[in-house]
């Protein structure tokens, strides 16, 4: 997949089939229309296109009147949405910055100059509550109008639903608020995971229950940043690390802002995904991670993030958390061991 910031590129392609949306999450619902994109772009003999935004709309918004809280909670970052729409099959993503001159920009103004200049779409899918243009003034009527007049279809897609529950990413994101795992994963199709380089901490995990002074061989962690200040999920998790070995290793982890750390941690004031694999790899040594890009899926919400007074506190604290991710994956294990016989 192609990716682009902006539509001033020579390698965007002339003509597309386009759909426009955050895709916080990719979801089954996003994943659905991503499908009738794929296949409306084949018959038309044109490549798909999907233009989303960054930051979101809402971000800007909350930002502009100075209220975080009206800012949505984020589901995943830019780099594991454009993954996940380039799984999807997606020929090209066009991420368009949000800002002001967008958003004052009108509905006719947004087709003409973004739409048929822009990106040369001859096909517009849609959800269908879209909105756009300043104000929101514009919808699909208005879009569909315009679609006559100026050599491009349009259509729209309903709402996906799963058990009678609309698919969405505002489900997803009370899922994840609410530590229901499966049910997150029941509405993404797949387990929600944050991927990303392992960056360096303070490298005080290794030191917190090391067999003996100076050995390094505690807690070692493996660090991702989350690049935005309010993700939906937080708390302590038991995981899977995927890209470090040839299985995937488990492990338990902390998203959040590490509340029992200083101000003067090298990652403070970001959102962390501190991962702690309950078996290290040897072949990786002590330093070996550091620039890999791995993927961590969040399978069971443990609790959430805890102050702890002391590092002997913390000490006893990871290690229950390590002790009860086991005994979640034995657990499952077991249940999986049932459903087989």
């Amino acid at each position: 997949m192609q990716v682009f910031r902006g539509f001033r590129h020579p390698g965007i392609a002339p003509a597309c089939a386009l759909t426009i949306g955050n895709f916080d999450g990719v979801h089954r619902g996003h994943q659905a229309m991503l499908a009738l994109l794929a296949t409306e772009a084949r018959q038309r003999g044109l490549p798909s296109c999907v233009l989303t935004f960054e930051p979101h709309p809402r971000d800007y918004f909350a930002a502009l009147a100075k209220r975080p809280e009206l800012a949505p909670a984020r589901i995943g970052t830019l780099r594991d949405k454009l993954t996940a729409l380039a799984a999807c099959g997606v020929d090209q993503a066009v991420v368009l910055p949000f800002d002001a001159r967008l958003a004052a920009q009108s509905p006719d103004g947004f087709i003409q100059q973004v739409l048929v200049d822009g990106l040369g779409a001859r096909y517009v899918l849609v959800g269908d509550d879209f909105r756009f243009g300043a104000k929101r003034a514009g919808d699909y009527a208005m879009l569909d109008a315009a679609g006559d007049s100026r050599g491009f279809d349009v259509a729209r897609m309903n709402s996906y639903e799963v058990h009678g529950l609309r698919v969405s990413s505002s489900a997803v994101r009370e899922a994840l608020g609410q530590g229901r795992m499966a049910d997150a994963q029941a509405l993404l199709g797949r387990p929600y995971a944050i991927s990303g380089h392992v960056v360096h901490g303070r490298k005080l995990g290794r030191a917190l229950g090391a067999s003996a002074p100076g050995r390094d061989d505690g807690f070692r962690t493996l660090n991702l940043r989350f690049k935005h200040w309010k993700p939906a999920a937080s708390g302590i998790f038991a995981v899977l690390v995927h890209g470090l070995a040839e299985r995937p290793l488990q492990g338990v982890a902390n998203l959040g802002v590490r509340p029992s750390l200083d101000a003067n941690d090298v990652n403070a004031g970001r959102v962390l995904l501190e991962t702690h694999c309950l078996e290290w790899p040897a072949g990786l040594g002590g330093e070996g991670a550091y620039g890999k890009i791995v993927r961590v899926e969040l399978l069971h919400k443990l609790h959430d993030e805890l102050r702890y007074t002391s590092l002997e506190a913390l000490t006893s604290g990871i290690a229950k958390d390590g002790d009860d991710a086991r005994a979640f994956f034995a657990s499952t294990h077991r249940q999986t061991t049932r459903d087989r016989i």
